[in-house]
């Protein structure tokens, strides 16, 4: 399933503290700061989330898949976004949770749901 920004406003909505005008204005409003700040070559660092950047990547070969005829590419920016510690495990936590049909931790000398150590992890 794919979470849609009317997805996100929804949410906001549903928790009662903004009327849906509110909410979608706020949400909007958010974005837009993301958007500018990446825009003007800055980062986004939201905690326990995760860290947007704008990355230039250099001049390089290619080749036309139709013709294969070689061409070189212009430099051009690209945004990266390297998720926060706390995602990477929470999202980890909730795969191991699936596989394992929901008794995260209990098979086989697995640790507990929350103290999940991995080796180059820090």
């Amino acid at each position: 399933m794919t979470l849609t920004k009317a997805d996100i406003v929804a949410q906001v909505y549903a928790q009662g503290h903004l009327t849906k005008a509110e909410a979608a204005d706020a949400v909007e409003r958010g974005l837009e700061l993301i958007k500018q700040a990446l825009a003007t070559g800055d980062e986004v660092l939201v905690s326990g989330f995760g860290k947007w950047s704008v990355r230039e990547k250099a001049e390089r070969r290619g080749r036309n898949p139709q013709t294969g005829d070689p061409l070189l590419l212009p430099p051009r920016k690209v945004v990266t976004f390297r998720p926060s510690r706390v995602l990477k495990a929470r999202v980890q936590a909730q795969y191991e949770e699936k596989e394992s049909g929901g008794t995260a931790g209990a098979a086989g000398g697995r640790q507990p749901a929350g103290k999940v150590i991995r080796p180059g992890y820090f």
